[in-house]
């Protein structure tokens, strides 16, 4: 049980607000069904567009590029996440990044102002109904947001904002186009209903990501990778990743990985509009999960008395020369887009030769791997 101290006071705005928005948006879809019509295509394309419009604000603008600076963007894309962020009713641009900075400097501790550390449901909502002496921000956390006149706009009138966008708005398109009771509907659907869907998908991500999952990259803290959670949550379920490296604009880091935040910043960097994507280097990424592994395979040996110092010598040299071969790899990759055509074909070729390089480390690690777990087995069976 979530202990509070005696500085914790109930937050009645935000308790009413999320108890009451999930009752309204139910009673709101039975008595629009009932009363007046079934949802038909402009309330689901209207719940889709809205759904999008705030999810994304979140995860793209108040989380990667305003939380951790990961990007670069243009005004026109800063004025849409602050109107449909404001939308999304998750308070403003400089409260969210606030919290979420302290969030990252503190996790798991008793100053990270939604610590899962605290049980599910205090880091999935509870700690937004509570106000606790100890998190009244002061905002110096965020002086580089504050410099800015659109999002210090929306601080001054994140109310009136978020009701227009996130809930006239959506019903005055349904009025437009289907008179009123397809105004209704949207208000409902694109308005209540998907204000629940993208509170709980945020939510998810401060409790749901610190609890269930693999770790692949860091122990330091509870964060958790989970494709699921991603596939829910426009990508942000690789959380062990971002935890790991926050300032990647990526969660997602492999092409396949279900991440449309990532998308959406790739395809609008295409267009212009985005900037200076931040990534980490794939020798990086690499060495972190190899050193993981290592860490998971060692306590294994060692809960077993099995001398591990034969292996660390091999692990540290493989390790190196992957680093190495993928820098390699990644620096020529650079040279090779300004290169003459004549000497081209010389850097792929070198390209090609520190690939199949890398392959072959990859595997002779991935046999000294085998052999640790070979011998724990083998171990095991003898006890």
């Amino acid at each position: 049980m979530t202990e509070y101290s005696a500085a914790t006071r109930i937050n009645w705005l935000n308790t009413v607000f999320l108890l009451l928005t999930p009752i309204l948006a139910l009673a709101g879809v039975i008595l629009h069904w009932s009363l007046l019509s079934a949802p038909g295509l402009t309330e689901f394309l209207v719940f889709i567009a809205f759904y999008f419009a705030c999810g994304l604000s979140i995860t793209v603008g108040y989380h990667r590029l305003f939380s951790h600076r990961s990007h670069e963007a243009s005004w026109p894309l800063v004025l849409f996440y602050a109107i449909f962020g404001a939308g999304a009713f998750q308070n403003s641009i400089i409260e969210w990044c606030s919290d979420h900075r302290n969030h990252h400097k503190s996790t798991d501790t008793e100053n990270d102002p939604y610590s899962a550390a605290k049980g599910f449901w205090y880091s999935h909502m509870g700690w937004v109904m509570v106000e606790e002496e100890n998190f009244q921000n002061d905002f110096s956390n965020v002086k580089d947001l504050q410099s800015s006149k659109i999002i210090m706009w929306q601080h001054r009138n994140i109310f009136l904002i978020g009701a227009i966008s996130g809930i006239i708005l959506p019903a005055l398109i349904g009025f437009l186009i289907g008179g009123f009771a397809t105004g209704v509907g949207c208000l409902v659907w694109g308005g209540l209903v998907r204000t629940v869907f993208v509170h709980h998908g945020t939510f998810l991500i401060n409790s749901a990501a610190h609890i269930w999952g693999t770790q692949p990259y860091s122990e330091e803290n509870s964060s958790r990778d989970s494709f699921w959670l991603a596939f829910l949550t426009f990508g942000e379920g690789y959380h062990n990743f971002h935890h790991t490296f926050q300032a990647d604009y990526r969660n997602g880091h492999k092409w396949y990985h279900v991440d449309p935040s990532k998308w959406w910043i790739t395809s609008f960097n295409f267009l212009g509009l985005k900037s200076n994507l931040k990534s980490t280097p794939k020798h990086s990424i690499e060495a972190a999960k190899i050193d993981i592994k290592t860490k998971k395979a060692f306590s294994k040996l060692e809960s077993r008395n099995i001398d591990t110092e034969e292996f660390q010598n091999q692990i540290d040299e493989h390790k190196s020369s992957m680093r190495t071969s993928l820098y390699e790899i990644h620096k020529l990759k650079r040279e090779l887009k300004n290169c003459v055509a004549s000497s081209k074909k010389a850097v792929k070729d070198k390209i090609i030769e520190l690939k199949k390089n890398y392959a072959e480390l990859k595997a002779e690690l991935k046999a000294v791997f085998k052999e640790m777990n070979r011998q724990y087995k083998t171990f095991a069976r003898a006890v």
